[in-house]
């Protein structure tokens, strides 16, 4: 099990890493191709480059933004709930970010299987780079997702405070 843990924390160093890194080369292929435009060479393939690498950002920020628990939430309205209620919510939350994952997650499949004979307009590679940003992220968000169940039901009520459900 600790091997497993470990490996997932790799894996989540990874994943912000590449999310890091993604999001510094979209905004300076966007600036360098305003740059470029502006002085009559446009970089054609910067805007097609920048789509794939947006794509991919937004997938796996979004498992990124599910693991840290960073969605937007109506807490005017569940603090003023028992506790075993708002525990229960969380629960029913995430069990609904699972669903919907694994539902993106199947259809993302067939959409990739469906573009890969499409290319993107400059670059030579199947537009199926793209869409299967889909599948891979919300297949991470359902793991990160369970992930949080796991914590949410190991927390004892007593235990579940403001503090905790920032954490979970």
């Amino acid at each position: 099990m600790k091997y497993i843990a470990l490996c997932y924390k790799k894996f989540t160093k990874i994943e912000e890493f590449l999310t890091n890194l993604f999001l510094i080369a979209i905004t300076a292929l966007v600036f360098l191709s305003a740059v470029a435009r502006t002085l009559h060479h446009p970089i054609n393939w910067a805007v097609d480059f920048s789509l794939l690498l947006f794509a991919w950002e937004v997938f796996l920020g979004g498992d990124i933004a599910v693991r840290n628990t960073k969605l937007i939430g109506v807490e005017i309205l569940t603090d003023k709930l028992p506790v075993r209620m708002q525990k229960a919510l969380s629960l029913i939350f995430f069990c609904l970010i699972i669903a919907f994952c694994l539902f993106l997650t199947f259809f993302g499949i067939k959409l990739s299987a469906e573009n890969t004979k499409r290319l993107f307009q400059v670059l030579p590679i199947s537009y199926s780079w793209c869409t299967v940003c889909v599948p891979v992220g919300c297949f991470f968000m359902a793991i990160s997702s369970c992930i949080k169940i796991h914590e949410i039901i190991k927390t004892p009520a007593s235990a579940w405070s403001k503090k905790e459900r920032a954490v979970v």
